[in-house]
């Protein structure tokens, strides 16, 4: 069976959204991190991918602005998948056209859920995400791999 994004995402619910994304820094050596990503369709472009969000100010940000591009892999034991594709930034330093920035906090809310988030009150959650300049990273399905 070929992994696509119904395998992406029971990966991601079963290893509490835990993956690592990974760019490519001007000198072409790769940059990983771990974040908590989910399944989740881009609000701009209607694509299918995944989506987690990022704090504002961090290194990835200026990667994924500069490469456009990521992969996200989860993994749970020996199965995995990696999402691969186009990047695209939604957040108060990254403002779509496209986008309602007044939708921002509910969207960082759905995504941060989508990577298996829970928060006892979402109007701390809000406050905290607007203070850290927090950003919706959407990485677009234009590849899925994996070991089944």
């Amino acid at each position: 069976m070929a992994a696509d994004l119904d395998l992406v995402r029971t990966l991601s619910l079963r290893e509490n959204g835990l993956a690592t994304v990974s760019t490519v820094r001007a000198d072409g050596t790769v940059h990983s991190s771990g974040v908590n990503a989910g399944v989740y369709e881009d609000p701009v472009t209607k694509a299918p991918g995944v989506a987690f969000v990022a704090m504002g100010g961090v290194k990835k940000l200026d990667l994924f602005r500069r490469a456009g591009h990521a992969t996200v892999t989860f993994r749970r034991g020996w199965e995995w998948a990696a999402v691969q594709g186009n990047t695209h930034l939604i957040g108060p330093d990254d403002p779509d056209p496209a986008f309602d920035p007044t939708g921002l906090p509910r969207l960082l809310r759905e995504v941060f859920i989508a990577a298996t988030g829970t928060h006892d009150d979402w109007d701390e959650y809000d406050r905290v995400m607007a203070a850290e300049r927090r950003v919706a990273v959407f990485v677009t399905a234009t590849r899925i791999s994996g070991n089944r």
